[in-house]
Parts: C-alpha cells; sequence; structure tokens
C-alpha cells in the first residue's frame, strides 16, 4: 500500500479544476482574495520593514530569474528572487493574525500557500487560473488534512509545520512534477519542517516568520528535488516522519479518508478581526452582551469566558505592562476592553498609545478566560461569555459557532467591507473594486499572476 506521502502527492498532481464542486471553486477564489487584502495590510505591520531589510540582504531578483523577480503584496515597485518573495508575503499576510484558518486543524494555511504559489508563478508562470487555484486547494487539502490527523493538543506550530508540505503539494501541482521529484520535495521538506509554540507564549514576531520560513523552504526543497536530490519516502508516516515528529498523537485514517472530500478550502474561516481566532468566539459575545443587553465598560464588574483549553491556552494570557502588539493580539483580556470602549476590533488598535492605555488596562483587568475541560484537544466551542454587573446583574451568552467559521459564515458585504478596510490601512484603498472583480473572474485568466499583480498596481 502507498504510504501517506505518495497518497497525498497522488491526490494534489490527480487534482483537476473540471472536477472540483462549485464551492470549491468559490471558496478558492474568496479565499485567495481574502488573503492578499491582508497580506497587502501586512505592509504596515510591525517589523515587515525590518523583515523587508533582512530579506534584500539574501539577494536581489535577477539571474536566473531573468530579472522578473517575485512580487510582493502591498509593494509595487518591488521584485525578489522567488524564495524571498514567498518569505516577504508569508510574513506579511500572517503577521497581523487576519488570516483565514482551518480550525479543526489549527492551520492558517492560505499564509505558506498562496505566498509560494504567488512566488513560484512569477518566476515559472504563466499559469492561468484554472491551475492556480487548483494548487491552492491541492495545497490546503494536505496541510489542513495533516492538522486534522493530529488528536492531541497543538505541540509545534502547526502553520508552519503542516504549511510546508501544503506548500509543496501545491507547487508540484502548479507545476506538474513527476510523482518521483514530487514526492522527494515531500522529503526534504521534511528535513526543513520546523515551528515552536515559545513564539506564541511570548507573543513574539516570530510566528509570522516561521510561517515564512515554511513557504520559503518549500520552494527551496521543489528547487533540490528538480536538481535531482532524494529526499525520504516516508515523511509523514514513517518511523521519523512528520506526524510521527511533531504530534503526540494520530490518526492516519483521518488524512487519508479527508482525501474523499469535501476539499479542506470549504472549512476554511474567515478572520472578522485582527486577533487570534480563539479569541473571535468571546468577541462577538462581548458585543452581543452589549448591543441586546447593556453591558457596558462602566457597569460591568467581571467578564469571564469560559471556553475548551485550547482557548484558554491560546488567548487566557493576562494584560502585563509594555505587551508587544503581537502578544495583545492574542491576550483576550486586553481585545475585550478594547471591544467594550469601541465596539469592536481593527488593524488600529495595536499601537503603542493604545497598548499603554491605561483606562483599557483597568478595564481588561476585569476580564479572564477559564478552561471548562472540553477533552477535545483543537475544539474553539463551545464556550460561554458570563459577566457581572455592577448592580448585581448576571448576564452570559452561549457560543456554538465562531462568526467567520463555514457555518457562519461572512456575506459578500461583509467580506468586501474587510477587503476595503485592509486595503485602506496600506493606504490602497483605490485598488477595491479591481482587485475584487480580478479574484472573482481569475479562473478565466491566462495569466493568473500577471491578473492579481495589476490589479494592485497603483
Amino acid at each position: 500500500m502507498p504510504n501517506a506521502a505518495e497518497l497525498l502527492i497522488d491526490h494534489a498532481l490527480a487534482l483537476s479544476w473540471e472536477q472540483l464542486p462549485a464551492s470549491t471553486r468559490t471558496a478558492a477564489a474568496t479565499f485567495l482574495h481574502d488573503s492578499v487584502v491582508v497580506g497587502v495590510a501586512g505592509r504596515k505591520a510591525p517589523f515587515a520593514n525590518e523583515v523587508l531589510s533582512a530579506t534584500l540582504a539574501w539577494g536581489q531578483a535577477g539571474g536566473q530569474e531573468g530579472g522578473r523577480g517575485g512580487h510582493v503584496l502591498g509593494r509595487p515597485d518591488l521584485r525578489l528572487p522567488a524564495p524571498s518573495a514567498a518569505f516577504l508575503n508569508a510574513f506579511q499576510i500572517h503577521s497581523q493574525e487576519f488570516d483565514c484558518v482551518h480550525e479543526p486543524a489549527v492551520v492558517h494555511p492560505m499564509a505558506t500557500i498562496l505566498s509560494a504559489v504567488l512566488a513560484e508563478t512569477d518566476r515559472s508562470g504563466p499559469y492561468d487560473g484554472e491551475n492556480l487555484l487548483t494548487a491552492l486547494v491541492a495545497g490546503v487539502d494536505v496541510a489542513a488534512g495533516l492538522g486534522v490527523a493530529a488528536t492531541s493538543p497543538v505541540k509545534f506550530f502547526r502553520p508552519a509545520t503542516a504549511g510546508i508540505f501544503g506548500c509543496v503539494a501545491a507547487l508540484a501541482r502548479l507545476k506538474g512534477m513527476s510523482r518521483r521529484a514530487a514526492l522527494d520535495a515531500m522529503g526534504l521538506a521534511l528535513a526543513c519542517a520546523s515551528g515552536t509554540m515559545q513564539a506564541h507564549v511570548e507573543g513574539k514576531a516570530t510566528l509570522p516568520l516561521q510561517i515564512a520560513g515554511a513557504a520559503r523552504s518549500a520552494i527551496q526543497a521543489i528547487d533540490l528535488a528538480v536538481a535531482g536530490l532524494p529526499g525520504p519516502d516516508g515523511s509523514i508516516d514513517g518511523p521519523f516522519g512528520y506526524l510521527t515528529l511533531f504530534e503526540d498523537k494520530h490518526d492516519i485514517r483521518r488524512l487519508i479518508d479527508g482525501l474523499a472530500g469535501p476539499h479542506r478550502i470549504e472549512q476554511v474561516s474567515w478572520k472578522p478581526f485582527p486577533t487570534g481566532r480563539a479569541a473571535h468566539g468571546a468577541i462577538v459575545a462581548t458585543q452581543q452582551l452589549m448591543h441586546q443587553h447593556g453591558m457596558h465598560a462602566l457597569n460591568l464588574e467581571k467578564l469571564v469566558y469560559r471556553a475548551p483549553p485550547l482557548i484558554a491556552r491560546l488567548v487566557g494570557r493576562p494584560i502585563i505592562p509594555d505587551m508587544t502588539p503581537a502578544y495583545a493580539r492574542l491576550c483576550f483580556p486586553y481585545l475585550g476592553a478594547v471591544v467594550l470602549t469601541r465596539g469592536t476590533i481593527d488593524l488600529a488598535d495595536f499601537t503603542p498609545e493604545r497598548l499603554r492605555d491605561p483606562t483599557i488596562a483597568q478595564l481588561a483587568a476585569r476580564i479572564s478566560v477559564e478552561s471548562d475541560g472540553n477533552p477535545d484537544p483543537a475544539a474553539f466551542v463551545p464556550a460561554r461569555a458570563a459577566a457581572l454587573l455592577a448592580d448585581g446583574q448576571v448576564l452570559s451568552k452561549d457560543v456554538t459557532v465562531q462568526f467567520g467559521a463555514p457555518e457562519w459564515p461572512l456575506t459578500r458585504d461583509e467580506h468586501m467591507e474587510k477587503a476595503r478596510r485592509c486595503l485602506a490601512f496600506a493606504g490602497m484603498e483605490s485598488t477595491h473594486q479591481r482587485l475584487a472583480d480580478t479574484c472573482l473572474t481569475l479562473a478565466n485568466a491566462e495569466d493568473a499572476g500577471g491578473a492579481l499583480w495589476a490589479a494592485l498596481a497603483g
């Protein structure tokens, strides 16, 4: 019987646009658009310019790239070698915690996969829209499938560790690689796979750097395989393969059975807010308690969000002095306090001035997250927000699904408004309608990469 890597590569190489359901096609175009605008906004993320400075030191576009180089989201005049373009775009897409996520997998698939695919498209394209979108579907099937196969809590930073294999699968499909070369690339990706949760604990920008590294390393693994370097065959389920090394427990049947469909990209969730996804249920519950029951900053004594252990682990951290934006995006006490003062939370809510606001800090001290002991290590719901008001009144709001999930998706208008805000944040709002139209019809483009970059041109 073929091993897991062979099954994943066979799945990716066999995918065709004609066989994809309409719902899968729509999801691919939708989350491509969502990821592009988030990446454009990431141009103004903390440390984005510092990462750019370092990336420039690794080389300029030229040589075998034919002088074309890879485009960078939100930086229309910049060209970089493909691995560097993938690195910077992936950093920008994930840098503000606004990119889409596959909740059951605990994987942000598009930050890595789209970045690698766009860089490869610039380098060896043109590729038509059907090919590019099908490659994205293949990559998400693999990256999210690896996350779903885990049956134990997140140990390593899965968006990077699983993401690199999703990138390789997408690139193999895009380029029409041979089965042997694609399998070698999967094995070479295993040698590069990395990602630690320590960055999450400390709230450091190393999180998007790990995603960036996965996108870059995937392109390098592809190049090495094409050059003829062999890779380990048991990269996924071998005795020292991905699932054995990076997950304490796993069920390979979840990975293999999932290849029968539906495609994982249909299970991806939007992020309506630029924060850790684990905070979204609590943010919406806070808004509902405000709008429906009159809770506000002045009458709140205590707000407790009781949720599965994953939620408490990811966003239950307390507010601390001198928080970084990355820490604050993963701190529900801070996020909840901002919602109570502003009604929502958006990209501009992580400035040094707001992070040091003593009013928000005092309010955040009344907000906490508690674990409910749910045995599912990947559960985001059910959860409950419970508030005690100054007059003794007790309010509660149950959360059974998070806003932006497939069961509660953004409407077209909500999706478009998020896109507009992202582009406006980067000073590129004028491209809003043109980019949306391009993404909607990208399957018809003969040069998909060229169409995307033309839509983003100033």
